[in-house]
């Protein structure tokens, strides 16, 4: 695992509402887990309102957006009334989140957001996880796409067969 893969890149206030995350650098396939993770635990835990910050967003890829979409599903169910609202985020990365169909899913908040991230400062660590593990973690974050909009089926159709092979085969 490279340097920058192993650095926590989400920095959360778990205690603020809306729940606030910073993402720093590259979110990637590497790092979305623990993201994860941590939001369904803070859904578990009744917080259902989530600003994440992407002003310092280097980049990020499917798997992430995966994670970032099946966040968004959860938090649209009619039982849990949430929201994920994204905010200072550049116009790389917003094409891609509207290339996939997130921006249906979540707020994508172009003004300056109304919420401080003075007390989000802390990281989020990265598990190791098995190679199964993370073929599980991709292959739902590309279904999540999926879920997202269906035009996204065409886009990850090999992916998909690829680690339903994988997933399946352990």
């Amino acid at each position: 695992m490279s340097e920058t893969a192993s650095k926590p890149v989400y920095l959360v206030d778990a205690y603020s509402d809306p729940v606030v995350v910073r993402v720093e650098g590259r979110a990637s396939f590497q790092n979305s887990g623990c993201l994860r993770d941590f939001i369904t635990e803070m859904i578990l835990r009744g917080k259902m309102r989530f600003v994440l910050d992407f002003q310092h967003c280097a980049s990020m890829d499917s798997t992430f957006l995966g994670v970032l979409a099946g966040a968004a599903i959860e938090l649209r169910k009619p039982s849990s009334l949430g929201s994920l609202v994204i905010v200072r985020i550049g116009p790389r990365n917003l094409e891609l989140m509207r290339n996939l169909g997130l921006h249906r899913l979540l707020t994508i908040d172009a003004g300056e957001a109304a919420v401080s991230f003075q007390k989000c400062d802390t990281p989020l660590e990265a598990k190791k996880s098995s190679e199964l593990e993370s073929a599980r973690l991709v292959l739902e974050a590309h279904e999540n796409l999926v879920s997202a909009d269906e035009t996204n089926r065409a886009k990850f159709q090999d992916v998909l067969a690829f680690l339903r092979n994988r997933v399946e085969q352990k």
